[in-house]
C-alpha cells in the first residue's frame, strides 16, 4: 500500500529514483505525473497517488504531456517479488494479454480469470485488461511519434481490436487525437519501413561499460555482436523476427538512457521487443537501493563505490539462457561461445529481415529437440542433457518464461539429468531476472570470495540483492578469475 505522506515528500524532492514506482494524480488539472515531474508541485490536498498508470486512468486522469509518465522505467518490484501479482505483471509487460487475452494470462498462472482480476485490482487499483490497455496506449504513442505508419496499422500493431478503440484510448489517456499526437511529435529519427529508433529510460547510476563488456565477452556468433560502439542482438518474437542495436548514452544533465534501433518483421512485436531489451540490460533495476544495501557491507563497499549502478545482465529468452548455461558447464567462456555459435548454425533459423552483421535467431525448443545428436559439438552426456531440456520445454513439461513460478523452474531444471544447482541458479538469475541468486560453487565466485577474505556464508547478508553482489564478487576476482565456470 502506498503511504501518501511519503509519496508527497518524494514528489516535493522530485526524486527520479521513484519514477515507475507510482504516479501522482492532480485533481485540479486532471493529469497524472511521474514523481519527478518538473511542474510546480501541487498542494497536498489536491493530489492522490496510484501504484499504476492504469489505476489513474480508470479514475479519469490523463497522462501529463510534460513529464511523460508512461515513458518511466518499470517498477523494480516485479523482479524482486515471486507472488502471482508480480508474475502477472511480468507477463502483461511481455504482451501476453494482447496476444492471449486475460484467459491466456490466467491459464499461464493457473488462476481463474475472476480471481486473478480481483488480486490485481485489490493491490494495483486496476485489473489485467486495464493494465494492458495502458501499455497499449504507450506503444501507440511510440509508434505515432517515431514512425510514419498509417493510423490503422498503428492501432493493429499496438494491440487494439479496432481503430475506434484505439482512438478512444488515445483521447482518454493523452487528451488528444492520434493525428494531433503525431503532428506534435518532437522530431528525432524515424522510419516508415521496418525500423524505429527509441530512447529507453534508465535509473541512474548505470554502469553501462561493465554490462556491455559482460555481454560482449559472451556474444554468440550469428545472433549477437559487439562492434565497439553498439550491441547487436537478434530476437525471436511472438509474430516474427527482430533485430536490436543498442547504444548507451546520456541526456543533457547526465541522465543515462539507451538508444535502441529496432528492426521488426511485424510491428505487433514492438511491446515484446522493448520488454526483452529492458530485461537483457536490467534497465528497471533500482541501483540506488542495491548500492546502498551492498555498500553498507565493508567487504563490498570499495567494489560498489568503484562501479556504482552495476547491473545484472539478463536475457531475451530464458530457454536460450538454459541451453547456453548447460553448454557452459566446465567450459571456458570463449569455448562456450564457440559451441553455442555452432548450435545456432546447425538449428537456428535464418533471419527473415535485414540483420546487418547478424544472420540467425536462437533455435526453438522444437528445433533443438529434433536435432541429430551428432550435430551438437560437445560430450555425449551434455548432448543428452540439452536434448532432454529442449524436449521438456517443447512439450510444456518445463515452463521457462518471465511469469513462471521460480521455485517450479528450479525444481524442473534440477529434474533434468545433467543440470545441477549452478546451472539452475544461473538460469534463475539471468533468464528470469531474479535479483537474489548466489552461486557458491562457481569457481569465479570462490576466487572472488578468497580475494575478499570471505566465505560463502557471508552472502546471506546481501539478500535480496545477491545477484548484484555476485557480479561484484566476480569483479573482485578479475585478473585471478579462472576461465572455467563450474556446474553445481
Amino acid at each position: 500500500m502506498l503511504d501518501p505522506d511519503r509519496c508527497y515528500r518524494i514528489v516535493q524532492s522530485r526524486d527520479q529514483r521513484f519514477d515507475g514506482w507510482f504516479v501522482t494524480a492532480v485533481r485540479t488539472t486532471g493529469v497524472y505525473c511521474r514523481p519527478s515531474c518538473p511542474a510546480i508541485v501541487p498542494k497536498r490536498a489536491n493530489v492522490e497517488f496510484f501504484p499504476t498508470a492504469a489505476a489513474a486512468q480508470q479514475r479519469g486522469y490523463r497522462a501529463c504531456k510534460r513529464c511523460r509518465p508512461d515513458a518511466s522505467p518499470g517498477s523494480p518490484e516485479w523482479d524482486v517479488r515471486r507472488d502471482v501479482v508480480a508474475r502477472a505483471m511480468r507477463l502483461i509487460a511481455d504482451g501476453v494479454v494482447d496476444r492471449e487475452g486475460v484467459r491466456g494470462l490466467a491459464r499461464r498462472l493457473a488462476y481463474s480469470e475472476r480471481h486473478l482480476t480481483r488480486l490485481l485490482t485489490a493491490e494495483l487499483g486496476a485489473g489485467p485488461l486495464a493494465i494492458a490497455r495502458a501499455q497499449r496506449a504507450h506503444t501507440a504513442r511510440m509508434l505515432l511519434e517515431h514512425t510514419d505508419l498509417p493510423l490503422g496499422v498503428v492501432a493493429h500493431a499496438a494491440g487494439f481490436g479496432s481503430v475506434r478503440q484505439f482512438n478512444d484510448t488515445v483521447r482518454a489517456v493523452y487528451a488528444t487525437t492520434p493525428t494531433a499526437l503525431r503532428a506534435g511529435r518532437r522530431g528525432g529519427w524515424r522510419s516508415s519501413g521496418e525500423a524505429v529508433e527509441l530512447t529507453l529510460a534508465v535509473r541512474a547510476p548505470f554502469a553501462a561499460g561493465e554490462l556491455l563488456a559482460f555481454l560482449a565477452a559472451r556474444a554468440v556468433p550469428g545472433i549477437e555482436l559487439w562492434d565497439g560502439d553498439a550491441f547487436h542482438r537478434a530476437l525471436r518474437l511472438p509474430h516474427g523476427h527482430g533485430v536490436a542495436v543498442l547504444r548507451p548514452s546520456q541526456r543533457p544533465g547526465g541522465r543515462p538512457v539507451v538508444h535502441a534501433a529496432l528492426r521488426l518483421a511485424d510491428w505487433r512485436d514492438l511491446t515484446a521487443a522493448v520488454r526483452r531489451i529492458r530485461r537483457l540490460l536490467d534497465l528497471d533495476a533500482d541501483p540506488v537501493a542495491v548500492d546502498a544495501a551492498l555498500g553498507a557491507d565493508p567487504a563490498l563497499a570499495t567494489l560498489v563505490a568503484a562501479v556504482p549502478g552495476r547491473r545484472v545482465p539478463g536475457s531475451v529468452d530464458p530457454f536460450e539462457t538454459a541451453v547456453r548455461a548447460t553448454i557452459g558447464q566446465q567450459v571456458s567462456v570463449a569455448g562456450a561461445r564457440t559451441i553455442a555459435g555452432r548450435v545456432v548454425a546447425a538449428a537456428g533459423e535464418r533471419l527473415t529481415i535485414d540483420g546487418g552483421p547478424l544472420t540467425h535467431v536462437w533455435p526453438t525448443a522444437a528445433a533443438l529437440a529434433a536435432l541429430d545428436p551428432e550435430a551438437l559439438p560437445m560430450p555425449r552426456r551434455r548432448r543428452q542433457t540439452i536434448l532432454e531440456l529442449a524436449r521438456r520445454v517443447d512439450a510444456g513439461e518445463l515452463v521457462l518464461d518471465p511469469g513462471a513460478d521460480r521455485d517450479d523452474v528450479v525444481a524442473g531444471l534440477l529434474d533434468v539429468p545433467g543440470i545441477g544447482p549452478w546451472t539452475a541458479g544461473y538460469v534463475l538469475m539471468r533468464g528470469l531476472g531474479d535479483p537474489d541468486v548466489f552461486l557458491p560453487t562457481d569457481l569465479g565466485v570462490k576466487a572472488g570470495l578468497a580475494a575478499l577474505g570471505l566465505d560463502a556464508a557471508r552472502a546471506a547478508a546481501w539478500s535480496p540483492w545477491r545477484s548484484y553482489a555476485l557480479h561484484h564478487v566476480w569483479a573482485a576476482a578479475s585478473g585471478t578469475r579462472p576461465a572455467m565456470e563450474e556446474a553445481g
